[in-house]
C-alpha cells in the first residue's frame, strides 16, 4: 500500500479497511486480520493498525470479541458508504467542483466520462 503525505496513516488504513469489506474481500460477521498481521502486511507499526481499527469501532465498521479478534459487523457496508459519501460531499466534492472551474471542465463531460466509466467497470 502506497501512503498518501496529506492524509493521516491510521485513516488511510481505515479506508483500506473500508474498501475491502465493500468489494466482499472481507465479508460481514466474519474474522478480519488481526493488528499483528495488517501490521505486517501494510509494514507499519501495529499501533497505527490498531488506531485504525479503534477509529472504525467508533463508526461500528467493526466490532473486538475479546480474545478472538475484529470482525465486519452486520451492517458495516453501510456505514462506511454513509461515512465515506459525507467526507467526499464534504471535502473532496467542492475540491473538484474547484477543478471543473479552473479547468472549464463542463458537467456534461463529466457525465459522458461517468458512463463510460460505469460501462469499462460494470458497475451502474
Amino acid at each position: 500500500m502506497e501512503f498518501r503525505e496529506n492524509e493521516a496513516i491510521y485513516i488511510q488504513i481505515a479506508a483500506y479497511v473500508g474498501e475491502n469489506i465493500l468489494l466482499g474481500k472481507w465479508a460481514l460477521n466474519e474474522k478480519i486480520s488481526s493488528v499483528r498481521e495488517l501490521a505486517v502486511d501494510l509494514q507499519v507499526n501495529p499501533n497505527t493498525v490498531m488506531r485504525s481499527y479503534e477509529f472504525l469501532q467508533g463508526k461500528e465498521v467493526i466490532m473486538n470479541k475479546r480474545g478472538i479478534g475484529f470482525f465486519v459487523t452486520e451492517d458495516a457496508k453501510e456505514k462506511i458508504r454513509e461515512y465515506r459519501k459525507d467526507r467526499f460531499l464534504g471535502q473532496e466534492l467542492p475540491e473538484f467542483f474547484r477543478n471543473l472551474s479552473l479547468l472549464d471542465i463542463s458537467i456534461d463531460e463529466i457525465k459522458t466520462r461517468y458512463e463510460s466509466f460505469t460501462v469499462e467497470n460494470n458497475q451502474s
